[in-house]
């Protein structure tokens, strides 16, 4: 379910007109992304300039930016697990792993922004364990095949993708625009089993 879906759900009444959902998907767009160029100090302001909205019309389609934000982090974390079950319908159990972990280390960093704009006070429990069984099976998958190194445990991948989204600053040094996709590019290479 998008966040939208879930933001119009909340609502008793007739439908809402095309306009007010519009209104409402550009809020939920500008919240991710305020979130990822902004992070924990995001505000409602901030996301109602974003999508060219005014502070009423934020409040009138939302009841604060804490729902806002609960209705986002629950949808990326859909996206993390959609993704995940593409990729084990991919009968290349190697290219759907690393098809997944491209897509996860992206949709990570942003529900974890949001989470920490939340405070950590979303419970977000199911989706995690249905990320970490997917996850679990990918590894599986790719181990069985002979892919991925038979050395390493899902959980040892799961520390290394996070490692993967870190902070754009480092001892004085400032990441680059596709750093995260290079450091990625390294950690599958070390993943990858040597034939």
């Amino acid at each position: 379910m998008t966040a939208v879906d879930r933001l119009l759900a909340r609502e008793s009444g007739p439908t809402p007109r095309a306009d007010a959902r519009r209104n409402l998907e550009r809020l939920v767009t500008a919240a991710r992304e305020a979130v990822s160029e902004v992070g924990v100090g995001v505000t409602a302001q901030e996301v109602a300039q974003r999508a060219g909205v005014g502070k009423g019309t934020f409040y009138r389609r939302v009841p604060s930016l804490e729902v806002l934000l609960r209705a986002v982090l629950e949808e990326v974390l859909d996206e993390a697990i959609a993704v995940a079950d593409r990729a084990l319908e991919n009968p290349d159990p190697w290219q759907g792993f690393t098809e997944f972990a491209s897509a996860y280390v992206h949709l990570r960093k942003e529900s974890c922004g949001v989470n920490e704009a939340l405070g950590g006070a979303c419970d977000v429990d199911r989706c995690l364990a249905d990320i970490r069984e997917r996850l679990r099976e990918l590894v599986c998958r790719a181990q069985e095949n002979g892919s991925l190194r038979p050395d390493t445990t899902w959980q040892d991948v799961a520390f290394m993708l996070a490692g993967v989204a870190t902070d754009d600053h480092t001892i004085g040094l400032s990441a680059a625009p596709d750093q995260w996709q290079r450091t990625l590019r390294i950690v599958l290479d070390g993943l990858a089993a040597r034939r």
